[in-house]
């Protein structure tokens, strides 16, 4: 069984190189690759493994071994037929979640029927905020509000669901306080405590970022 999580970035750009770095810095296994050799060897110099090849040839997909890596970040939103076959590759080797970089939001749609997991937008997404999400495993949405406090957004885990705040007392078990409920699009901040938790539910906490590991 594998200790970690392995992640692989195609495209070193900016974008791509922040959620690579950031990736590495944190202790996580990744290779990265771009298909412009001054810009591996410029990445070299933070990321361990870098890769000069065209992640939309299979044969070099398979020599690389994608199809073993848990997430792909895939950030060429500049070239949506590279990140289309790019996609479509990795999910035909196994890859269990592809992340793609887009510039549209019509380019989200063809990603995401390509066979994406999830899209995101560069303006509206940092790299290094991807990462952070990536590294916050069992988080759906995780922001920085100090270097000790986050804001993040959970799923109600099944053992929850049909028990109401006050009987699962999330506060003291957990540290968190429970700022909104978000189901679907709308977000409530009057939150009724007696009310019971379904599976459909999201809570959003701000918590000492310390403290989240114990939901993890």
């Amino acid at each position: 069984m594998k200790s970690k999580k392995t992640y692989a970035v195609f495209g070193l750009g900016r974008y791509g190189t922040a959620v690579a770095r950031e990736l590495v810095e944190n202790g996580m296994e990744v290779i990265a690759i771009d298909t412009d050799q001054r810009t591996v060897n410029e990445a070299a110099a933070c990321l361990p493994v870098c890769k000069c090849a065209d992640v939309t040839d299979a044969d070099v997909i398979s020599r690389l071994g994608i199809g073993n890596i848990d997430t792909v970040i895939v950030c060429m939103a500049g070239n949506l037929e590279a990140s289309v076959m790019a996609i479509a590759l990795c999910k035909e080797a196994g890859v269990k979640t592809v992340i793609a970089k887009c510039g549209s939001e019509m380019h989200r749609k063809i990603l995401l029927r390509v066979g994406a997991d999830q899209v995101v937008f560069p303006e509206n997404e940092s790299g290094t905020r991807l990462a952070k999400n990536l590294l916050s495993s069992g988080f759906i949405d995780m922001i920085s509000l100090s270097k000790d406090v986050s804001m993040v957004e959970i799923d109600v885990k099944d053992e929850w669901i049909g028990k109401n705040l006050i009987e699962l007392n999330l506060r003291k078990k957990y540290g968190f306080n429970i700022v909104a409920l978000k189901k679907g699009e709308k977000v409530s901040v009057s939150i009724n405590p007696e009310q019971a938790l379904d599976g459909e539910t999201t809570l959003i906490v701000i918590a000492n970022t310390s403290k989240l590991e114990k939901l993890k």
